[in-house]
């Protein structure tokens, strides 16, 4: 199911399908929401892996959902929110 150079099964799978469907659980309202708050509300550490799973939700078999990217406030302060759409 998951793939990548540094994967493996036996120490990734679970915990990568679990924070998976927690994001998929958290987005799946359409809300506009940026990484920080994602994490928040998923109980996850890292910004790094909300977005590999965001990411994850665009792949045909993970759902294939499209995941649209905009920036909050101020452009040249890089923060961005996402959404889940199908």
């Amino acid at each position: 199911m998951f793939d990548g150079k540094t994967y493996q099964e036996e120490f990734d799978f679970f915990r990568l399908s679990g924070q998976l469907q927690r994001v998929l659980l958290v987005m799946r309202d359409g809300h506009w929401r940026t990484l920080e708050e994602i994490k928040c509300l998923t109980g996850d550490s890292r910004d790094a892996s909300v977005s590999a799973r965001l990411r994850d939700l665009r792949k045909p078999k993970f759902g294939g959902f499209k995941v649209e990217r905009r920036s909050r406030a101020d452009r040249c302060r890089g923060l961005f929110e996402y959404r889940l759409t199908t």
